[in-house]
């Protein structure tokens, strides 16, 4: 008796299941849409320059992400990160994808006192973007937590 009952019971799972399956089939529809392309004609480009990386973001002017990179994406590792070869390679690479997208001109905010800001700049210079203005917004404090003590070497 109560064999039959569970037997009963697996056979309107198996049912159940069956018709679940049937109904969330979907017919392919042939044509699959591709995503737009988006063009960006102005922007604004973001480095962040520390002592062990360098980061830049291209973003529109709403602050949209278009294209970023870094040292480290490139592949350096550890102290190698924080030269300027890394930080101008980091650059162009990024350049390259924001210049596919349309990007033509952009203002430059540096932020950081890492060795590879310069090299940032020129690189995204040398890419084909008009730069319209550089502007520094590394935070400064007004006597604000004791700083780290400086190497000596």
């Amino acid at each position: 008796m109560a064999g039959k009952k569970k037997q009963e019971k697996r056979e309107k799972k198996a049912r159940a299941k069956a018709q679940m399956q049937q109904q969330t089939k979907t017919k392919p529809t042939g044509k699959s849409k591709k995503a737009k392309k988006r063009t960006v004609q102005a922007g604004k480009i973001f480095i962040k320059s520390t002592f062990n990386n360098t980061l830049v973001t291209f973003t529109d002017l709403q602050g949209e992400v278009i294209a970023w990179s870094s040292s480290g994406r490139m592949g350096f590792k550890g102290s190698k990160k924080a030269t300027p070869y890394a930080s101008s390679l980091a650059a162009k690479t990024a350049a390259a994808k924001a210049v596919d997208m349309g990007l033509t001109k952009a203002n430059i905010f540096v932020q950081g006192v890492g060795s590879g800001r310069d090299a940032a700049i020129r690189s995204i210079d040398s890419a084909g973007i008009f730069i319209e203005a550089i502007k520094d917004i590394t935070p400064l404090p007004h006597n604000g937590p004791r700083p780290r003590k400086s190497r000596r070497v």
